[in-house]
């Protein structure tokens, strides 16, 4: 098993790459500060998936990395709220991506106390 057959890894590098790509059809005044913040928070997300894995011998490790990965999810949405308010003629495209980042919310959250439950601590 690797981080990668994950559904909240694979959902979360999509949204990334759609993420990142959108980012760019801000004002370039906005590219190096929202859209910056938007792309690091985005990044964030799977970075700690990725990061909290590689530690999931130790359940407590893990659970905090998925807690991380939540936290840079609501960071993210809360980055495209302001974007959908800040920019109404291009908000279309945010506003897709918030609601699939609130999707995802869901599931990590889901898979954060399923990790709670079930997982076994000597898992390798």
């Amino acid at each position: 098993m690797s981080y990668r057959n994950l559904d909240i890894y694979k959902i979360a590098f999509e949204l990334f790459l759609k993420t990142h790509k959108a980012s760019f059809l801000l004002p370039k005044y906005e590219l190096f500060k929202l859209g910056s913040q938007l792309r690091r928070s985005s990044d964030s997300i799977i970075t700690n998936i990725v990061e909290g894995y590689g530690r999931s011998i130790y359940k407590n490790d893990y659970i905090r990395f998925l807690v991380y990965c939540h936290a840079s999810n609501d960071e993210t949405i809360n980055h495209l709220e302001k974007l959908i308010i800040l920019y109404p003629d291009i908000s279309n495209e945010f506003e897709t991506l918030r609601n699939e980042y609130n999707i995802l919310g869901g599931k990590i959250n889901v898979y954060k106390k399923w990790v709670k439950e079930n997982w076994n601590e000597n898992k390798q």
